[in-house]
């Protein structure tokens, strides 16, 4: 049934989806931002391997905010970590794409 909510949690199935692709999506921004700010945003650092930290920080770093969101991290499995790690991934390289491209002073 729709309406139902997994066991413990609170969250349904929708909301637990669309909480995950969220925090996701908005921790691959995030660390372009801040990888633009701390690298910068110059030729030189399109090249430079530091902002791939950023991106690996960004998704480690969900795991216990969905946690304390409430969302059951136990039960993700491969699919779903690779989910994580791909929509941050994704977000990532196109926010940090547009702020090498236009050169934005962070």
């Amino acid at each position: 049934m729709a309406t139902e909510t997994e066991t413990g949690t609170g969250l349904s199935g929708h909301v637990r989806g669309v909480t995950v692709t969220t925090l996701a999506c908005l921790g691959g921004v995030v660390a372009a931002v801040a990888a633009g700010a701390i690298v910068g945003t110059g030729a030189e650092a399109a090249a430079d391997t530091r902002v791939l930290a950023f991106l690996v920080a960004a998704i480690a770093g969900q795991y216990p905010v969905l946690k304390a969101i409430g969302v059951d991290i136990s039960d993700f499995g491969a699919k779903d970590h690779l989910y994580v790690a791909f929509m941050t991934f994704t977000l990532w390289f196109i926010a940090f794409t547009i702020l090498l491209t236009t050169g934005a002073a962070l």
